[in-house]
């Protein structure tokens, strides 16, 4: 059974209105149809102050006022703190779904019946293995070398492994190398760990018939360690859940752009990685648990917060570029931290994040600044408590993420009228000049 590939998004989008506009310059009045509540920045460019005029532009330099899209995949409601994946609440998935239930209903629109699940899960466990090109470029990778690099570069090397990954435009291909991204990037992970901690590579076996997080756990522990506890792979299977989808952020851009050109997806997913590893995307979960160490004690948390309210110093892990209510994700989180810790033993760092949280949300200074709890504050800790160090956490991240990247992949592949991505400028340097011999210079 293929991996599922997305209904494309409507053919036509609806027109809702119109907007009625004047052109100060030119005294010019046009009328700008809006479409599904957007306005096409093809309409806007309309308006001109000569008939050679390239047209008017909207200035969006992070995107963060501009649709580039039209999906069917993520909804989020920052200002209610709710998320979606396919209309189901992301509260319901992390608590009765998996992780390859979760793949499915993201790539598909649906849930899978039972044969689908089975024949899914059975196409991922047979693409889940080792390639011996993988281990030989982990193994020459440099001593010290950060995980989100090792995956980004292991994700780019699938390229070479499997060169009918560039035939893009065809359904079938794209299926398969779905399939290979979903069965193949927690063996790239594992590797990278495995890299960077010392554990020896020859012993990452995957163990494909177990679930998506139990095999991860699996690959990423020594050969004399204990078996992974039951909590910690129901806290990880929900965490690749939570992660695994959310809308147009910083990394499925890029995996959009990067996949414009008609690249094959190891090469978008990387790109993707890529961006996923900066401090502002994927890493803010580490900067929570040097937050917490920063703090000391439970005792110290007040001082803190009197120094951010002062502007020393910054409160990690609270408040959201969307979300300007409680991240639905944190609460799921935050009581799985509690699951976790009942078999990892007693934190420090919980009880100063539990009575962090719980002075933030009592100090109006935070509340009407809308800084609540995010995905980042307690997933952190998570993973402390489990045993793996921060570098780690963002590749964490990259798993569960693959998913969402792949279904805004083959979207875009489908969607009408598609285009590579080439933003425009705002040109303010010199006019024409004419070069100036070195000698005359200065």
């Amino acid at each position: 059974m293929p991996a599922p590939l997305p209904p494309p998004p409507p053919a036509e989008p609806h027109r809702d209105g119109a907007l009625d506009v004047r052109d100060d310059r030119t005294g010019e009045r046009y009328e700008l149809p809006i479409l599904d509540g957007v306005v096409p920045s093809e309409e806007i460019r309309k308006v001109k102050v000569a008939p050679d005029d390239f047209g008017l532009m909207p200035f969006d330099p992070p995107l963060a006022s501009t649709a580039t899209a039209r999906s069917t995949i993520c909804f989020i409601d920052g200002a209610a703190g709710v998320l979606n994946y396919r209309g189901y609440p992301i509260e319901q998935l992390a608590e009765r779904s998996n992780y390859r239930e979760t793949c499915w209903l993201v790539l598909s629109g649906e849930l899978p019946t039972a044969a689908e699940l089975e024949g899914f899960s059975r196409e991922i466990a047979e693409n889940t293995r080792v390639l011996d090109a993988q281990r030989a470029l982990t193994a020459a990778m440099p001593d010290g070398a950060h995980p989100m690099s090792m995956l980004v570069a292991l994700l780019a090397a699938l390229g070479g492994e499997f060169p009918d990954g560039e035939d893009v435009e065809d359904a079938a291909s794209r299926a398969r190398q779905t399939l290979r991204l979903l069965a193949l990037t927690p063996v790239a992970a594992a590797l990278a760990h495995r890299r960077h901690v010392g554990l020896p590579l020859e012993e990452c076996e995957p163990r494909p018939e177990l679930s998506h997080a139990a095999n991860l756990l699996h690959m990423l522990k020594g050969s004399g360690e204990p078996d992974v506890p039951p909590e910690f792979e129901r806290a990880m299977d929900c965490l690749l859940v939570l992660h695994a989808e959310h809308e147009l952020n910083c990394s499925t851009n890029a995996m959009r752009a990067v996949g414009s050109s008609l690249v094959n997806p190891y090469s978008a997913a990387a790109s993707a990685a890529a961006a996923l590893q900066g401090p502002l995307h994927g890493g803010a979960n580490q900067a929570v648990l040097e937050m917490l160490d920063e703090i000391g004690s439970v005792e110290e948390v007040p001082a803190f917060l009197e120094s951010v309210k002062a502007g020393e110093r910054r409160l990690m892990g609270f408040g959201h570029r969307v979300y300007k209510n409680y991240d639905p994700r944190a609460k799921v989180i935050k009581g799985l931290a509690g699951e976790v810790f009942r078999v990892a033993g007693p934190s420090p760092r919980l009880a100063i994040a539990q009575a962090l949280e719980e002075a933030a949300l009592a100090d109006d200074y935070f509340v009407s600044r809308k800084l609540f709890p995010n995905v980042d504050f307690y997933s952190g800790l998570i993973y402390a408590a489990m045993g793996f160090p921060p570098t780690f956490f963002t590749v964490f991240f990259a798993v569960a993420r693959m998913v969402g990247w792949l279904a805004h992949w083959n979207e875009m592949m489908v969607t009408p009228k598609r285009r590579i991505v080439r933003p425009r400028q705002v040109y303010l340097g010199h006019d024409r000049r004419d070069w100036v011999p070195l000698d005359q210079r200065g």
